[in-house]
Formats: structure tokens, C-alpha cells, sequence
């Protein structure tokens, strides 16, 4: 998955998902779950199957492997599902947040995974389907909902947060400089007409946002597409919540593998894993203990980023981040029970 500032905003209905979606860092995300994904009985949970090409990929790699699919979105699911049709029984697809993941496990009986991966941020089809309004290059209806069954829209955001919440979405999110100007904006703007469609939206940034930023800054409205996107969209709570969870399902053994495409969310991995690599040991203790010993074992240096052959294929590949982590014991609080 990529975010919108990295992708080339065209449609694209008509193709299947194999020819509609180029896997990122591939060949690294295979390396780290390999040993994983040849133990006997190996079962690979994919948290944002998307269009299913990472998915294809570890169902390639090892003929025994199980793959538990989980998306948000109908679509991509369905797409997935025509994608991995011959792999038959091994392929369970499940519509759910991936925050959702110790929830899908345990209806499926499964206590513990031995891999699991996660691409985090928007998917090429959501960018793709200009009527969702992900692309600010197209004017839409102003949706952003990952699901469009379920919850809020852009629109509502943009309509009902005050001056104030929408400074804090557009700044957090979007990191963007002129978050109270373009919140002022806003809510002056919506008194005469309520927004709904992504054109009108951003003709307001290109209005408000100062023009010597605009020349060096990129597209005016990048920053505050994306905000609206992760706040719609919950993404930075959903996986500060399934991080933990996704850990906790690994067995002993068991490997993660993340893409993250903004530095919020690598933010969040990049903590987690270490949390789970560092010694609980009290500083006022000489030895260390067995139960304060890490749980993980990281396998990337610090994140590792795409090759320069990636970037040639794959030019929307600039911003991503690849970290990694093995189990190495149960998790602490699972101390003493069979996983």
C-alpha cells in the first residue's frame, strides 16, 4: 500500500488486481518471513491484504503455508479473493480492521501464527477508484472511508469539526505548517456551503496556503488529504492497537514484517518492536533475570528502504520503511502456558 503523495493518481477499474498492483520491497519482505514460513504447520496472517500481492507471494513460497487474509475493504477483498482462487483451502479472507486481528484469530481457532505482515497506508485500488475520494487530482464526492459500509466520511469531518479539531487533525496527520490557517478557512468557508466534493477543497488550499510554499512544498492539498484520510480512517489508533496484538499471536519463532510510508506510523513499529527487544531488568539488578529477558529479536537495522533497482521499477516505493522482529520467547504475561 502506498500513500497518495507516492502514487501516480490514475484509474484503473477495469484490471484485475495481479496487473493493478506491484508489491513493494518484495524480495526483502519474503527474506525476513522465510525461515517462518517453511516451519511445519506454518500459518501467515496478511493484517492489509489489499490486492493480494504480498499474499500471492508467500502462498508461492512454501506450499504448506496457510494464509489468513484480513482487509476493510469489500472491494479489495473480492479482488484478493479472484487473485488467490488457486490456493484453494489455504486461503481464509476475512473483512476486518486489522486492529480486529486477535478477534479474527480466535473465531478461527488459531491461539498463534507463525508470520505476519502488515502494508500499512492507503491501497493502489483505493487510490485508483477516484469516486472514493482519496485523490486530490480528481474531483469526487468527499468519502476517504477505507470501508465504505462503516463510519464517518471526510465530508463530515470537514462539516462538523470545530477550528480547533481540525488544526489538530490537519497538524498531526498531515504535518502541515498552515494548519490553523486552513481550519479558519474551513469552518468559514462551510457556513455558506457544507463541503462534499474534493474539488472545492482544493481550490481552498490552493487559495489559502501561502504560493512560496506551494512552489517548493508539492501539491497544497497532499498534506491535508492525508490527514483527513488517517483520521477518517483511524489509522495511526488502529495500529497502535493491532501492533500489540499482532505480537502477542506470534509464536515462538513466529516473524513480522511492516511497511510503513510515513514516519507516524514507522513511529509506532519502530517503538513497539523495540519495546519487545529490550531487557526489563531493574537497573538496581545485577543479572538479569529470565523472566525480564526480550521477547524479540530484530532483524532489520534500524528500517531498511528500498533499493535503487526498487526505486527504478517502482518510483512509489521513496518513502517506504521495512522493519522486522522474531519471537524469541512467549510474551510475558503468557508465562508457563502452551502457545
Amino acid at each position: 500500500m502506498e500513500h497518495d503523495e507516492d502514487r501516480d493518481l490514475t484509474t484503473d477499474t477495469g484490471r484485475d488486481a495481479a496487473s493493478r498492483h506491484v508489491p513493494v520491497m518484495l524480495d526483502e519482505v519474503l527474506d525476513l518471513l522465510a525461515p517462518a514460513l517453511s516451519t511445519e504447520g506454518a500459518v501467515h496472517v496478511d493484517g492489509t491484504l489489499g490486492m493480494g500481492g504480498h499474499a500471492e507471494a508467500v502462498l508461492e513460497a512454501d506450499p504448506q503455508v496457510r494464509l489468513v487474509g484480513i482487509d476493510r475493504d469489500p472491494q479489495a477483498l473480492a479482488l484478493a479473493g479472484e487473485r488467490l482462487a488457486r490456493f484453494g483451502e489455504r486461503v481464509t479472507l476475512v473483512h476486518a480492521v486489522n486492529d480486529e486481528i486477535g478477534e479474527v484469530l480466535d473465531d478461527l481457532d488459531l491461539e498463534s501464527v507463525t508470520s505476519a505482515f502488515f502494508d500499512l497506508g492507503v491501497s493502489s485500488l483505493q487510490l485508483d477508484e477516484t469516486e472514493r475520494g482519496f485523490a486530490y487530482a480528481h474531483d469526487a464526492p468527499l468519502d476517504m472511508r477505507m470501508d465504505p459500509t462503516t463510519g464517518v466520511t471526510a465530508a463530515e469531518v470537514l462539516n462538523t469539526y470545530d477550528a480547533r479539531d481540525l488544526t489538530r487533525v490537519l497538524s498531526e496527520y498531515g504535518e502541515e505548517r498552515f494548519a490553523r490557517k486552513i481550519a479558519g478557512a474551513i469552518v468559514r468557508e462551510r457556513e455558506a456551503t457544507p463541503f462534499d466534493r474534493s474539488g472545492r477543497l482544493v481550490e481552498l488550499l490552493r487559495a489559502t496556503i501561502p504560493m512560496a510554499s506551494q512552489r517548493g512544498g508539492g501539491h497544497p492539498a497532499k498534506r491535508t488529504f492525508q490527514a483527513l484520510r488517517i483520521e477518517v480512517n483511524e489509522e495511526l489508533a488502529g495500529w497502535a492497537r493491532a501492533l500489540p496484538v499482532a505480537l502477542d499471536r506470534l509464536a515462538v519463532g513466529g516473524r513480522i514484517a511492516v511497511l510503513s510510508f510515513h514516519s507516524l506510523e514507522d513511529r509506532i513499529t519502530k517503538r513497539a518492536l523495540a519495546a519487545g527487544a529490550a531487557s526489563t531488568t531493574p537497573p538496581d539488578l545485577p543479572v538479569e533475570l529470565p523472566e525480564h529477558a526480550p521477547e524479540l529479536r530484530l532483524l532489520t537495522r534500524g528500517a531498511l528502504t528500498p533499493s535503487a533497482r526498487e526505486l527504478e521499477t517502482n518510483p512509489r516505493s521513496a518513502s517506504v520503511r521495512l522493519r522486522g522482529a522474531e519471537r524469541i520467547r512467549p510474551p510475558r504475561h503468557q508465562e508457563g502456558r502452551t502457545r
